[in-house]
């Protein structure tokens, strides 16, 4: 009788871990620019060293066992253009979009290092690697969207209102980001490392995002604390404002406290929130 039990309690045990299992799948990495970068930096000959923070350009993607929406998001980790914060604000996030059928595909870009094109390349060479697997990873090409944290939100909505005509994203989602070089509100690191000390005018306008909206600017999901002392909170009001002016839907989330960086750490008191939140949006179109 007990041995009967015990066989009962194991089978059901089995039954309640394996649909997690089933959601886990080992990640492909793959390399950029196989045949040599389009741009190129001051570390051009230089080996790789991630400890530099010269980082190999690279995607890894994660995609769902089971449950497959065909939806996928191509994500930028953060780091003030000078490194890649990629566990947190990257790999962490593959088993909450699993969850949900969604293909996590995680971008390491190259650091601008004297070139101020070089990340926006990596990010668009990660696109369209995607979009060329699409059939082959059972991804929907025309449902591919960006994600991006602090100055990989910077990024990702720089992709999103300079994107190229075949690569423009279906939605963005943005946590605490970077979105201006005005001087005045701008996370200074990011805009020193990625168009120097003194940029011209020309890069300070390209670059601030929040004037490059138009009314196909992709429908974003806006995440941030209103304790951040890091990046201004004005970057993303000034970001939801353009896009509410140009009447792209456009969800702005500001929780009271968590400052800067949170990711998918636990500490971040409304952790469980902001991934409900993002969920409920990401269900509704």
């Amino acid at each position: 009788m007990k041995r009967h039990l015990l066989t009962t309690l194991l089978l059901a045990t089995t039954l309640l871990i394996a649909p997690l299992h089933a959601q886990e799948r080992q990640p492909i990495d793959i390399p950029l620019w196989v045949n040599g970068p389009a741009e190129k930096n001051n570390d051009t000959g230089k080996a790789y060293d991630e400890n530099a923070h010269i980082y190999q350009p690279s995607i890894r993607v994660f995609l769902p066992d089971g449950k497959n929406t065909g939806r996928a998001i191509v994500m930028c980790p953060g780091g003030g253009y000078a490194m890649l914060a990629y566990g947190h604000e990257g790999y962490d996030f593959a088993p909450y979009f699993a969850q949900q059928g969604i293909a996590l595909i995680v971008v390491k870009y190259r650091m601008p290092h004297g070139n101020h094109k070089v990340p926006l390349a990596d990010l668009c060479e990660a696109m369209r690697v995607v979009k060329a697997h699409a059939r082959e990873w059972n991804i929907d090409p025309d449902d591919i969207g960006v994600m991006g944290f602090s100055a990989g939100g910077h990024l990702a909505s720089t992709l999103a209102t300079h994107y190229p005509k075949e690569l423009r994203p279906a939605f963005q989602i943005l946590f605490y980001p970077v979105i201006t070089m005005d001087e005045a509100i701008t996370h200074p690191g990011s805009r020193k490392n990625l168009i120097g000390e003194k940029p011209e005018a020309r890069l300070i306008d390209y670059y601030s995002n929040e004037q490059q909206v138009d009314a196909e600017t992709p429908r974003a999901f806006i995440a941030l604390s209103d304790d951040d002392d890091v990046v201004p909170v004005e970057n993303s009001l000034r970001y939801y404002n353009a896009l509410h002016r140009h009447h792209v839907p456009v969800s702005l989330h500001i929780y009271p406290t968590g400052g800067h960086g949170w990711g998918y750490n636990d500490s971040f008191l409304f952790k469980n929130a902001v991934l409900n939140e993002l969920a409920d949006w990401l269900r509704s179109f």
